[in-house]
């Protein structure tokens, strides 16, 4: 499954010149784990294995049970409840070690991860690695990139972290360059609307007829450039 998430053509990605590139990556990413969760990895035992292991997270239980095939699900619940049963319910193994019932586990929580998040971070730290590599190699990508709508904050964090770690110094400057005009596309703007939004609010500038010009959704808007997602 990881080889066929991984041929996700970045070009692809990138052609729709439409908000954030690596949030529809990250889109395409997830809609795939679920499809592959949800359907005949269910039933591979490494897959049950770390499914009871890591369970899945509020979004993506939320996810799970919009779709139609509930049976996977209920068979994947199963498991993951008489796991959580027989190894999971122990104090000891909870605590921090040297903690309050002794020598205790590593006190990691269940709570705390997800399949689905697991699988998406570690594909998605590849594909952004490949967008570094194919910046530096690929003219005809630079200009693709350079023609982007935007970037959201948490992608663009993510994207100048991956060319420091994957391009030389003058390479990742260049692409960090790049990457800063395309969070700026959306940051500028997006300033000056939340302003206009709360000047708004004055009572000089409420009045009937007030031009509110394009702050009406500026909350949404800079939710989402903040987060990487809308609701």
């Amino acid at each position: 499954m990881k080889e066929k998430i991984y041929t996700i053509p970045i070009s692809e990605v990138f052609e729709p010149r439409e908000g954030c590139p690596i949030c529809r990556l990250r889109d395409m990413l997830e809609e795939r784990y679920l499809e592959y969760v949800m359907g005949a990895a269910m039933m591979e035992p490494d897959v049950r294995q770390e499914t009871n292991r890591l369970g899945f997270c509020e979004r993506h239980f939320a996810a799970m049970q919009k779709r139609k095939n509930r049976l996977s699900l209920a068979l994947m619940l199963e498991s993951h409840l008489n796991e959580l049963a027989e190894s999971r319910l122990d104090a000891r193994a909870l605590a921090p070690k040297g903690g309050l019932f002794g020598r205790g586990g590593e006190g990691t929580s269940l709570t705390d991860t997800c399949f689905v998040c697991d699988q998406m971070e570690r594909a998605l730290g590849k594909m952004l690695s490949t967008v570094v590599t194919q910046y530096g190699k690929d003219g005809e990508f630079r200009t693709l990139f350079g023609e982007q709508e935007g970037l959201c904050y948490p992608h663009y964090e993510m994207l100048v972290r991956a060319a420091v770690k994957e391009a030389g110094k003058k390479e990742a400057e260049a692409f960090a360059q790049a990457a800063k005009g395309l969070t700026e596309k959306f940051l500028t703007p997006l300033r000056e609307d939340v302003s206009h939004f709360c000047k708004m609010f004055d009572y000089r500038n409420s009045g009937a007829g007030a031009d509110w010009g394009n702050s009406r959704d500026a909350i949404e808007r800079a939710v989402r450039y903040l987060t990487g997602r809308g609701e």
